[in-house]
């Protein structure tokens, strides 16, 4: 019986190690074994490196916690805190630990802090008068030793389920890195997945939803060897590029990750190599450039574009020939590879055949357009109803800026401007200002605000007859205006109860249109510590060991971005 589990176990490491396996690209070492894992249970990811996000690539290595929080989590190594930050959103509750050899450890969406830690943290929100505290500490305030507890995996912030959100950073340029090339890996000794390419017939016009489009499906082979699942000789006529839809999975997981790095090769030569070893946070909004972002609007299918766009900031590209794009003549027949790596070295290719074929007649349609704006310059438009300024590099590549408008909406107070569309992404946000229709009275320029086509607050002013924002995107908007309060509704709270037996009084807070902008609660008219997670609106107050007994008087205030303001009061007993 033992040789039957022992002949099992070693064909099962047969079949999973028989795959190809190759030296990872990295322009420099890292130390090894100078940092410990942050957690003490077995490490598995739920997110990597570099993983493609909403507007972002992600900055780190989502430690899974066992679907709880609680869980311990320890210094990687001796240094000190330099930072600590409560966030609404975001990383919620997050530590930064600077470290002798250069680098700075990030723990994010924290349960809680250690005790010593929450001390800091208290006097900071007591003093500010807020929940959202950002507190820079001198290297002598806070020391910690490699495997000192510095508090508990969590579930905070824009989280959305219990994990640890961990990286490891470049001190001095604050560039997060691949945390497993300082040996904090997980399990893995899979290939990366490869689930189809896309052929783009660019000709001369600048990237856009217009550029012609040829997916191609493919199937796998043993050892992460892919191929064509049509495999025959593509034809090309003019610029060409490729884009790839791969992701990586770790062993004994179910989620997708993304890859540490991309080579395409034409007859052997790298003409593109994407590798995902650290970027810069000021650059991460260009993951919209780095993939095929109008087929993402469409799709929501993220494939990676193997050419970089004109005014793409990230340094995540090498061996780069015409941008990865290529424009061949003649009749030879060029092979073309994929060359796919995970961070450890797993290794999965694709090769295909292209060939020049004057006969093949690429799709181009005609880009409609109400002006041409380029990436490299700053774009102003002004109609009737509306100006846009465009600041020089939030465009990847030369647009054809189209504009139009329609009825008003119900709720509106102008018309809808169609500001081109919501297929081209931008890397700055840029000027935009509606003007309102003579329906919007007076009393109610403080409330207006700029409104999209789904209903959602992109913020603003009234100022001199416009009303101005900064957009982050293209898109459909119009004026509105928020005139509707907060809503307050206690949850374990109501009047002349006792709460002797409760630990902490429970609200919900919400807002319909543009957004909470403050809460602060008062016990007995000084303010209290209120805390609130968005994602559930669960707002709360945990009430403090030396709070006296008997009759107590609490009022919650709730404001939002338009200066609506809710307030609720309640007497208890403690």
């Amino acid at each position: 019986m033992q040789f039957i589990y022992l002949t099992h176990f070693l064909l099962l490491f047969a079949v999973c190690t028989a795959h190809a396996q190759g030296p990872i690209i990295q322009s420099q070492s890292y130390p090894k074994g100078y940092f410990r894992p942050p957690l003490d249970i077995p490490p598995q990811a739920s997110g990597t490196f570099a993983e493609l996000r909403t507007n972002h690539f992600h900055s780190g290595s989502d430690y899974r916690t066992q679907q709880r929080v609680g869980h311990t989590l320890y210094a990687v190594a001796d240094g000190y805190i330099s930072r600590i930050r409560v966030q609404l959103g975001g990383g919620g509750n997050a530590l930064y630990i600077d470290h002798p050899n250069g680098y700075t450890s990030v723990y994010m969406h924290m349960h809680q802090f250690s005790d010593n830690i929450t001390s800091v943290v208290r006097a900071q929100q007591y003093k500010e008068q807020k929940f959202d505290v950002d507190v820079p500490l001198e290297s002598n305030v806070i020391p910690v030793k490699k495997g000192e507890i510095i508090g508990q995996a969590g579930n905070s912030g824009s989280s959305q389920g219990p994990h640890l959100h961990f990286e490891l950073r470049d001190t001095k340029s604050e560039e997060p890195i691949n945390s497993q090339l300082f040996g904090l890996q997980f399990p893995d000794n899979i290939p990366p997945t490869i689930n189809g390419i896309t052929v783009y017939d660019l000709g001369d016009d600048a990237f856009s939803e217009h550029t012609g489009r040829r997916h191609l499906l493919v199937n796998a082979g043993a050892g992460g060897n892919y191929t064509l699942a049509q495999n025959t000789i593509i034809p090309v006529n003019g610029r060409t590029g490729f884009g790839i839809n791969t992701v990586d999975q770790q062993s004994g997981s179910s989620f997708r990750n993304g890859v540490y790095s991309i080579e395409l090769l034409m007859d052997g030569a790298p003409i593109y190599t994407a590798v995902f070893e650290r970027f810069r946070f000021d650059h991460s909004r260009a993951m919209n450039s780095h993939i095929d972002y109008p087929y993402y609007i469409l799709k929501k299918t993220r494939v990676q574009k193997s050419f970089v766009d004109p005014n793409n900031p990230l340094t995540i590209y090498q061996n780069l020939v015409k941008n990865g794009i290529i424009a061949i003549t003649g009749n030879q027949v060029h092979q073309i590879t994929y060359r796919v790596r995970d961070v450890q070295g797993n290794t999965s290719t694709l090769s295909f055949r292209v060939q020049h074929n004057p006969t093949y007649k690429p799709e181009h349609k005609n880009i409609p357009g109400t002006a041409i704006f380029k990436y490299d310059k700053e774009n102003r438009y002004s109609a009737e109803h509306i100006e846009i300024t465009i600041p020089e590099n939030a465009l990847y590549d030369h647009l054809h800026f189209s504009y139009a408008q329609a009825s008003k909406p119900a709720k509106g107070y102008s018309l809808m401007q169609h500001v081109h569309n919501r297929m081209i992404p931008l890397h700055l946000g840029y000027q935009l200002a509606i003007k309102p229709d003579e329906t919007l009275p007076e009393h109610l320029y403080s409330k207006a605000l700029i409104v999209d086509i789904q209903g959602n607050s992109n913020g603003g002013r009234y100022e001199n007859g416009w009303v101005q924002t900064t957009a982050r995107s293209f898109g459909s908007f119009y004026v509105g205006v928020d005139t509707i309060a907060p809503t307050i509704r206690p949850q374990n709270i109501s009047e002349g109860k006792n709460m002797a037996t409760l630990s902490r009084m429970n609200f919900l807070g919400s807002d319909d249109l543009s957004g909470i902008q403050s809460f602060n609660g008062y016990l007995n008219e000084q303010w209290v510590l209120m805390e609130y997670d968005p994602k559930t609106r669960v707002l709360w107050h945990v009430f403090e060991k030396s709070m006296p007994k008997g009759k107590q008087y609490f009022r919650l205030e709730v404001v939002d971005w338009k200066d609506n303001k809710q307030a609720y009061e309640v007497n208890f007993v403690r």
